[in-house]
């Protein structure tokens, strides 16, 4: 079976914030960290060269392929930021109504600048997505 390309790992998220060269994505991402890191009550950790996670849960799907991904999570990409929460929680399409200027993945929320979104919004978002995924992916 094959290794997961994104784990924890021990890089420096500090170090990796200030190589953003673009001034506001950089703030805003330090923000975004600090709003997670209170939310879900885990210190961010790098996973991957790229994405900063919160916490972590194991799953297990039917066709056996097994590993772990964080809770919460977030990527400053370089044409917008990727929130990463539960893809299919039951208020999430209420919610990212309200969101304000946005594009959707899968499990991906694209954001160019928080300015563009309603913070408190973002807020319930990551709630409802933590404890969903906290729901269906119990740490034994």
């Amino acid at each position: 079976m094959a290794k997961n390309k994104t784990s924890e790992t021990t890089e420096s998220i500090r170090d990796f914030l200030e190589k953003i060269n673009d001034p506001v994505k950089r703030k805003d991402s330090y923000m975004i960290a600090a709003l997670m890191e209170k939310q879900s009550g885990f210190e961010p950790k790098m996973w991957g060269t790229a994405i900063i996670g919160f916490g972590s849960y194991h799953y297990r799907y039917e066709s056996g392929h097994a590993g772990d991904a964080p809770l919460i999570a977030f990527s400053p990409r370089s044409n917008a930021i990727s929130l990463y929460m539960a893809s299919d929680f039951e208020t999430k399409e209420k919610l990212l109504q309200q969101l304000g200027k946005h594009k959707t993945g899968k499990s991906c929320i694209y954001i160019k600048k928080l300015e563009d979104i309603n913070i408190g919004v973002l807020i319930q978002l990551m709630d409802h997505s933590l404890a969903h995924t906290k729901q269906l992916y119990t740490k034994s």
